[in-house]
């Protein structure tokens, strides 16, 4: 039998630039990924697990130091027990200057170098783990090339970043089917921040820690057991925090208290304090209202721990009074053609607001 957990994508270092929230909350979260990492390492030993896989990108080279690889290399030494393989990304590369060339290893692990698909044999032979690291950002070697297949009778892991959601990919395009044709026990893939499960004996682990509003949803680590030729894994949700969408409908009758308590209502979990919210607001506002999204936010500063509001609602205007005071324009022409349907129909309502708006918007802009 052999235990596993699977992680990749980690990004230690990372130094969130290029994200909505402000840069107390980026260093939070540059913290927050180190305490995932120790705490995967510290779940592993914890369940005693023969191997922990990590799939590559596991720190952010450009701002990484001497410093940090140590502490990474120090943090997996108390799993003095355990297997441990790394594959380098496009994040991590495995080149001459490469962090990673830099210190010495203990003995229990293994970093796969760039010269090819590479195997190593573990627990008398019985188990052949195979892996290959990047030594550049962009890639598209077809690393099986020359690859002569596997030992069937061995219990085989494949540990890669690539992509095989894109054949294009500059990423390591790798080809599904074909990867499922090998014959692995297991393919611990990394560089999708997705956790995808692909079969059980092929998954994404996806990032530990999401990263930004593009990564909403649960994100965690990979646990599996190899027994008798079988595979079975699960996917652990694992992350301090998680970003989250949610949309909320307002209508011309809610105030602007009203409005408040829908954004506090947002989640019915009620983990406001907890996690990063993007809250788009959709539906029409009563023309009296005016949604100062800044203020809103400020508000709302002590009932969440990041909040971020899209304001995509349409002024409810007074028909009467607008038609009346753009007679003979566009507006005027268009209130007065729009009010001969049936206004109660929800798609003719919203195409008069919606076109009122931008008529409107060009109103303002001459």
């Amino acid at each position: 039998m052999v235990k596993f957990i699977h992680t990749g994508d980690l990004h230690l270092g990372l130094q969130f630039k290029n994200v909505s929230f402000n840069r107390s909350i980026a260093e939070k979260r540059r913290i927050e990924l180190w305490d995932t990492f120790e705490r995967i390492v510290n779940r592993a030993i914890e369940r005693e697990v023969d191997f922990l896989f990590i799939a590559g990108d596991l720190y952010e080279e450009e701002y990484f130091t001497l410093g940090d690889i140590k502490r990474v290399r120090d943090t997996l030494r108390k799993a003095k027990d355990i297997n441990i393989i790394i594959t380098a990304g496009n994040h991590d590369t495995l080149n001459i200057n490469s962090l990673y060339r830099m210190i010495d290893w203990p003995e229990n692990i293994k970093i796969f170098d760039s010269a090819g698909l590479k195997k190593v044999e573990y627990m008398d032979s019985d188990i052949h783990v195979y892996g290959y690291s990047w030594d550049k950002g962009e890639n598209k070697e077809n690393i099986f090339n020359n690859f002569g297949g596997i030992d069937k009778d061995k219990t085989n892991i494949l540990i890669i970043h690539g992509d095989i959601l894109n054949k294009e990919s500059p990423y390591l395009p790798l080809d599904k089917m074909y990867l499922q044709d090998m014959g692995f026990n297991y393919i611990g893939l990394g560089h999708i921040h997705k956790p995808i499960i692909i079969s059980n004996r092929m998954a994404y682990c996806g990032s530990p820690e999401p990263l930004d509003f593009g990564e909403i949803g649960e994100h965690g680590i990979i646990e599996g057991i190899i027994e008798k030729g079988n595979t079975n894994i699960e996917f652990i949700p694992f992350s301090n925090r998680s970003f989250l969408e949610k949309t909320i409908d307002i209508d011309e009758t809610l105030g602007y208290i009203d409005i408040i308590n829908r954004i506090k209502q947002c989640d019915k979990y009620d983990n406001l304090k907890q996690n990063l919210y993007r809250i788009k607001l959709e539906g029409l506002v009563h023309r009296d209202i005016e949604l100062n999204i800044g203020d809103i936010i400020k508000s709302l500063d002590d009932d969440f721990y990041y909040l971020d509001i899209i304001d995509n609602t349409i002024v409810d205007y007074d028909l009467n009074s607008l038609e009346e005071e753009n007679q003979g324009n566009i507006i005027g022409h268009f209130i007065k053609e729009m009010k001969k349907k049936n206004l109660e129909d929800k798609v003719v309502r919203d195409a008069l607001y919606i076109g009122l708006e931008a008529l409107m918007k060009g109103k303002v802009e001459l």
